[in-house]
């Protein structure tokens, strides 16, 4: 991990750059005073789905999801506990594919709910169908080892 990283804030989008070995001090966001990590996933929209990509130097994992999916429902809580317990190692974010479909058809999402890593910007790792807390975890400790 470098020295210093860039992670967004999940309330103003603002990309604040903070040193590697105080992300677990509870840091806050200098321009809103809201924390950066809250043990919960960010919800994202189309409008700021590129930034969150693009500028989060975490691995960032986006749940891709709609409110009418049964296994979404199902595995939502898990998705909340591995936050809870990842962070600020990897940041948790979830997108709505119904109120907010351009992502996920430009990541090709046909079924949901699929996660995807991003690192650097780009898709690092990918897998579709729910999973329980210890699934998602072990899945993201092998994806980015």
């Amino acid at each position: 991990m470098a020295d210093s990283l860039h992670v967004v804030c999940g309330y103003c989008d603002a990309v604040v750059g903070l040193p590697a070995a105080r992300l677990g001090d509870g840091p806050r966001c200098p321009r809103c005073h809201h924390a950066l990590f809250e043990g919960k996933p960010l919800a994202l929209k189309s409008a700021n789905f590129d930034l969150h990509v693009a500028r989060n130097d975490l691995p960032l994992v986006v749940d891709f999801w709609a409110t009418w999916c049964g296994p979404c429902q199902m595995m939502a809580p898990f998705f909340e506990q591995a936050a809870r317990q990842l962070e600020p190692r990897f940041r948790f974010a979830k997108l709505d594919t119904d109120a907010e479909s351009a992502p996920a058809q430009r990541y090709g999402i046909r079924s949901i709910p699929t996660l995807i890593v991003f690192r650097g910007g780009r898709e690092f790792a990918r897998q579709s169908g729910a999973m329980d807390a210890g699934q998602l975890t072990r899945w993201l400790e092998a994806a980015t080892a």
